[in-house]
């Protein structure tokens, strides 16, 4: 690990601490898994901690999470920088603001721990629904991988926002990213102030709602100049990714990451290729390593940047040996193709020599993801004739999507693993917590806590997953 300063937490912890020196005003609603984000932004804001601006951040909880999205769309109207964090169901009920925002210039960041919607039933655990309901809304869109994505790819979003003029989405899986705990690298406030915009800052302000400048916004149109002002915004979209690029290499050179919009990991001259998005990306690297050990030329695209999408990155990031490609999508639209899998085959679309693109499906409402899984879609992109619109992770005995998982498992040498059951109220995890982080903050090894919750809470069945040791996990 380098000489930078590290401390354990948890992904919710990760983007409120990011979040919080960009941020104004929070308009908030809590809602499970993005509750913490929140709290924690309110509880340093009631002990004075101040933001980059030197004021603490003023914390708006309304009634719904439609009331938190019109105070944040208002409060960026009135020239201050406001976040939100939300999720799941909370995140619909800002779609119509979220319009707005968007084509009114507005730099907002919604932090969103990705989760399920209620369709058959509802679940509170993770999956990347309720992001997918977004993408035509005009924001940009992150995805972190990891609890140390969270704090460099949060800081690229409220950075990107405040230049570019546009508001982002900043998202990552609801619990097996927000409530897993790491130990990793912080960004200092320093660091920070030295790579914001302020000329944007101030010129954001100036636009402000003033009695003082009187301007006219949120009119309407009729056809003979809406299609030619809701195309007006192309120019804003077209810059934003290089500076998008900007930030990623400005926190790339301080942190001796490798930020790009498509991470290309794997072998140079791999055949068979995973494209994915999210925490599925760290059991995909994983089991790359273990299968190139093993001889076999396999590599996965990690999605960065979602929205704007853009085409030619993606195929400057697949090695041209690559025969054929699964797409990976946490989300299910009944009917249709999975959405990554559709802006996958579309940056082939004009390609004559294109790779076989395959859709897949896994770990809706955070059903477990594992190498056992990923060794199967390997498996199935080396058959003849390959499954598509398959999924895995699950025995579909109705319609019969799913792959067959084999007995696979990855070596972890020199790391040691625990396993603890509890019940919910009983004290397990929170015992596991302690141990995890002083672990992390006390001693030079790595560590990582994930936990596996019962939807009943207090009295249902919890368990504790623990991991240490001398090698990043």
């Amino acid at each position: 690990m380098s000489n930078r300063r590290t401390q354990t937490m948890d992904g919710n912890t990760a983007a409120a601490y990011i979040s919080y020196p960009f941020t104004e005003v929070a308009a908030i609603f809590p809602i499970t898994p993005s509750s913490p984000m929140a709290e924690l932004t309110d509880a340093w804001a009631a002990q004075g901690k101040k933001n980059l601006f030197g004021a603490p951040v003023r914390v708006v909880e309304m009634q719904s999470e439609g009331g938190a999205a019109g105070a944040l769309h208002g409060s960026l109207q009135g020239g201050a920088l406001t976040t939100t964090y939300t999720a799941s169901q909370g995140l619909l009920l800002m779609i119509p603001n979220m319009y707005k925002i968007a084509g009114e210039l507005l730099p907002a960041v919604f932090h969103v721990s990705a989760r399920s919607l209620a369709s058959n039933s509802l679940s509170i655990f993770g999956d990347h629904q309720d992001v997918m309901a977004t993408r035509q809304t005009g924001f940009a869109m992150l995805a972190s991988s990891s609890v140390q994505d969270v704090m460099n790819l949060g800081a690229v979003a409220h950075l990107s926002a405040i230049e570019a003029r546009l508001p982002f989405i900043h998202f990552f899986d609801g619990f097996r990213t927000s409530h897993e705990i790491q130990k990793i690298e912080l960004l200092e406030q320093e660091e920070l102030a030295d790579m914001l915009d302020w000329e944007a800052v101030e010129a954001f302000r100036h636009r402000a709602l003033n009695p003082d400048h009187p301007q006219l916004r949120g009119m309407t149109h009729n056809p003979d100049v809406f299609f030619q002002l809701r195309e007006a915004v192309n120019p804003f979209v077209d810059a934003l990714p290089g500076i998008v690029r900007k930030y990623m290499d400005k926190i790339n050179a301080i942190t001796g990451k490798d930020y790009k919009f498509f991470n290309y990991y794997g072998h140079p001259e791999a055949d068979r290729l995973i494209v994915v998005m999210g925490s599925g990306a760290s059991v995909v690297e994983e089991t790359i390593d273990e299968l190139m050990r093993r001889g076999e030329k396999v590599g996965m695209v990690n999605v960065r940047l979602y929205r704007p999408f853009l085409p030619e990155k993606l195929l400057e990031a697949v090695p041209a040996s690559v025969k054929r490609i699964a797409v990976l999508d946490r989300t299910k639209e009944p009917g249709a193709c999975d959405p990554l899998c559709l802006d996958v085959r579309n940056a082939y679309a004009s390609k004559a020599d294109a790779p076989a693109i395959y859709a897949g499906r896994y770990g809706l409402a955070s059903k477990d993801f594992t190498p056992a899984q990923v060794l199967a879609v390997f498996d199935n992109l080396a058959v003849e004739q390959p499954r598509d619109n398959f999924t895995v992770g699950i025995i579909d005995d109705v319609t019969h999507t799913s792959l067959e998982v084999k007995d696979f498992h990855v070596a972890a040498e020199g790391q040691t693993a625990c396993k603890f059951w509890g019940f919910g109220s009983d004290g397990t995890v929170g015992a596991n917590k302690l141990a995890v982080k002083i672990i992390g903050d006390h001693t030079d090894m790595y560590s990582q806590a994930y936990f596996a919750y019962d939807s009943r809470k207090s009295g249902g069945v919890t368990i504790s997953h623990l991991r240490f040791g001398s090698r990043p996990i």
